[in-house]
């Protein structure tokens, strides 16, 4: 079966008893839904002896019947498993669809072990067996002469196991030493016998005298930690690695190591806190914990007892760090992942080599760079235009590019738009190839970026791309884009990406409402400051209100250019002054002198459609903040659908933002007219009546006055469909007409 040593090896990682009762079960669907059988479920299900119940795992597997649309598979388990500190299997070959994780073999901020690597240690059991002396060494080692000591050495059955029963706690550790010392080596004579085949346990926090539980502990000074999941030698290897400050380690006479861990917490909730810190420092390299540890009256096995056949016994005391402070520093600065600090006279006769320019002037290799601008600003074509460039080495913009592979991570547009949309481009800019683009469609499968990163990572891994374009990011913004700490987070996405692949990330984000043109570049892109702050190069595009006069002049010349090559086609151009092809209606009138009346009326077509782009033609202006170059003065380009043009002219310099008209101005553009309302009306009561029909294709006026939020009255949605003129009102319902109705 595949992938069944890695499930088993996976299972190995996690506990039973730290899981709830419905990943317990999922555990189970996964494996049946991975052809193994119930028994090995069953197996595992044993180490929770608290929880299981004979024959419960078979009954729960007849009724898992899988399938649908979303059935538990394996990879559920290797997940938990990951979660529990698993390293994954050696040798394990990764789906495109995985997650980079520390479960990959990717490095895992507070690993320290890799427990696949761990040498067993020898347990240093004792060649002499001395109970009293166990004992005595375990209660100097923990406890205070005059601290109370809870201890149980009967236990009583309990549905199909012994349990510990309440035992005693009415004892100081200096009277059970000094009853020790006068015993004559017979442990029963102090606390009693204890079934052999059950052993003895122990409170390793000090008590108050009339009770074993959390409410009764008078300081929260260590934590049980306890993995039986592995071999008992590499338990207490990684508990030594982990250098934790322990006060015991206890062999249990079963089948873990019991690490009695100093955590000297003031209170019950910061004893919880660090209670959490240490058994999570524990998963992450590899022992998994088991969680019905955690409160301050658990019991731990006492040494000196015989368990069964073998020895419950004190290994050593007072290992590893010496406190809590000091271990928890030592971890996290033995986990630090950040680079070391450099001095700067060692380096300075050395300086590493800058990274080379992959659009002089503007960005570097392996740097990142922001394209804000409001919608129909074209900034999807124009990061296809620099694609383009950038794999034809062609000048962007009028910037020069470095030439290489470039991905193009679609996530807004779908695959044939997307393909096409390239085409256009290309054959519009004259590109001479299709090579060196890759393009990645994600349209519908989008994820948040810190999960997109890895699987970029990973699609991109020795492909030797120079740039990744990723259009737009709104898609995968994970959290809130007006909080400054959520976006570092999310910024730290495209850092990760440019660290591991050595190549340029490039992406583009929308500007924030309202009016723009009084603020700084970096300030208009949306959301937080993060954004415009945060990449090596912020590219900035605001639109620019073109004047009727420049509108009326480029009109004049496409029309006389277009009717100039009409004039060559037919061999009458040297006829025609050039001042006449400057004029719209001259052009015209020159060409009606010369052209039969089909040909001139086909050239009244062409001069329509080209009056009809030349009308859709806008302006703009492109303002750089750069962190690795000087900054450029203002780039002023057209946006001739479906490609972007320098503005060589010099007739956009002039002109200003739109947004930076004066604000009467800006209303007064803004302000519609009447036959514009009216359509407005129109189109807002058509798609209205759309979403809301039902099958039987009639409204509700009720509907329509909810669909409007109440903002529109009864009345007001009456007039509008009486001025639509294609709907019938009766009894409060709404009916589209028929034809001839």
């Amino acid at each position: 079966m595949e992938h069944e040593n890695e499930l088993k090896e996976a299972l190995d990682f996690v506990s039973p008893s730290a899981l709830t009762y419905d990943e317990w079960l999922m555990v189970g669907m996964a494996l049946k839904d991975s052809g193994l059988p119930v028994t090995l479920w069953e197996q595992w299900s044993t180490r929770d002896a608290g929880r299981y119940h004979k024959g419960e795992c078979v009954k729960k597997w007849e009724s898992f019947h899988g399938g649908g649309a979303s059935p538990v598979t394996a990879s559920s388990i290797f997940q938990l498993a990951y979660s529990h500190g698993w390293s994954g299997p050696a040798g394990h070959a990764l789906d495109w669809n995985d997650d980079i994780s520390a479960g990959t073999g990717a490095q895992t901020e507070g690993r320290l072990v890799d427990p696949r690597w761990v040498e067993a240690h020898e347990l240093a059991l004792p060649e002499e067996w001395h109970p009293a002396d166990q004992l005595k060494r375990y209660l100097q080692a923990l406890f205070e002469p005059d601290e109370y000591v809870a201890y149980v050495t009967e236990s009583f059955m309990a549905a199909d196991r012994r349990r510990p029963a309440k035992g005693s706690w009415t004892r100081t550790a200096g009277q059970l030493i000094t009853e020790l010392d006068a015993c004559g080596g017979d442990l029963g004579k102090v606390v009693g016998d204890c079934d052999p085949e059950v052993g003895a346990w122990i409170c390793f926090n000090p008590v108050d005298g009339t009770g074993r539980k959390d409410a009764n502990i008078t300081a929260y000074r260590y934590a049980l930690v306890e993995c039986d999941n592995m071999e008992l030698g590499k338990q207490q290897a990684i508990i030594k690695q982990l250098e934790l400050p322990c006060a015991a380690l206890v062999y249990s006479g079963g089948k873990s190591v019991h690490a009695i861990v100093k955590v000297d917490a003031p209170d019950y909730a910061e004893y919880r806190r660090r209670v959490d810190y240490l058994y999570s420092a524990c998963q992450k390299n590899g022992l998994t914990i088991d969680q019905q540890n955690r409160n301050p009256s658990r019991l731990s096995r006492m040494p000196g007892i015989l368990r069964g056949d073998k020895r419950q016994v004190l290994l050593e005391t007072n290992i590893g760090k010496s406190c809590w402070d000091e271990w928890r520093d030592w971890l996290e600065a033995e986990t630090d992942e950040l680079p070391e600090t450099e001095s700067l006279a060692d380096d300075w006769e050395s300086l590493p080599p800058l990274a080379d320019a992959l659009i002089t002037g503007v960005l570097r290799k392996g740097h990142k760079m922001l394209l804000a601008g409001p919608s129909k600003a074209g900034k999807s074509f124009a990061l296809i235009e620099l694609a383009i460039c950038i794999a034809e080495g062609l000048p962007w913009m009028g910037f020069k590019c470095a030439q290489g592979k470039v991905m193009y991570v679609n996530l807004e547009l779908d695959r044939a738009s997307c393909l096409h949309r390239f085409r256009d481009v290309r054959q519009a800019m004259g590109a001479p190839s299709q090579h060196g683009v890759s393009i990645w469609n994600l349209r519908g499968h989008s994820v948040p970026m810190d999960k997109l990163a890895p699987k970029l990572i990973r699609r991109a891994a020795k492909q030797s791309y120079i740039a990744i374009i990723i259009d737009p990011i709104y898609k995968v913004i994970t959290g809130d884009e007006n909080s400054a700490d959520q976006m570092a987070a999310f910024c730290n996405q495209f850092d990760k990406v440019c660290t591991e692949l050595g190549c340029a990330v490039i992406y583009c984000h929308h500007h924030s409402k309202g009016a723009q043109g009084g603020k700084r570049s970096m300030d208009r892109a949306s959301g937080s400051g993060v954004f415009a702050r945060d990449p090596d190069a912020l590219l900035d595009m605001i639109e620019l209100e073109l004047t009727d006069e420049l509108r009326e002049q480029r009109k004049n010349n496409a029309v006389g250019q277009l009717c100039g090559q009409w004039l060559k086609r037919y061999d009458q151009l040297d006829k025609v002054g050039q001042d006449d092809l400057c004029s719209r209606r001259a052009a015209l009138d020159a060409c009606a002198d010369y052209f039969p009346t089909r040909a001139y009326n086909e050239l009244l077509t062409e001069v329509e459609q080209t009056e009809q782009r030349t009308d859709a033609v806008t302006g703009w202006r492109i303002e750089g903040t750069l962190r690795e170059f000087p900054k450029f003065p203002a780039l002023n380009i057209w946006f001739e659908y479906p490609v972007h043009k320098v503005d060589f002219s010099g007739v956009l310099g002039d002109l200003n933002p739109d947004e930076d008209l004066p604000s009467w101005k800006r209303a007064i553009k803004a302000r519609k007219t009447p036959e514009e309302k009216k359509t407005n009306r129109k189109e807002a009561i058509e798609t209205a009546f759309n979403l809301c029909a039902d099958e039987s294709g009639s409204v509700e006026i009720a509907d329509l006055i909810s669909y409007f939020n109440d903002e529109k009255s009864e009345r007001t949605i009456r007039n509008w469909l009486k001025e639509h003129g294609g709907f019938c009102v009766k009894n409060n319902q709404i009916t589209r007409k028929t034809e001839g109705k």
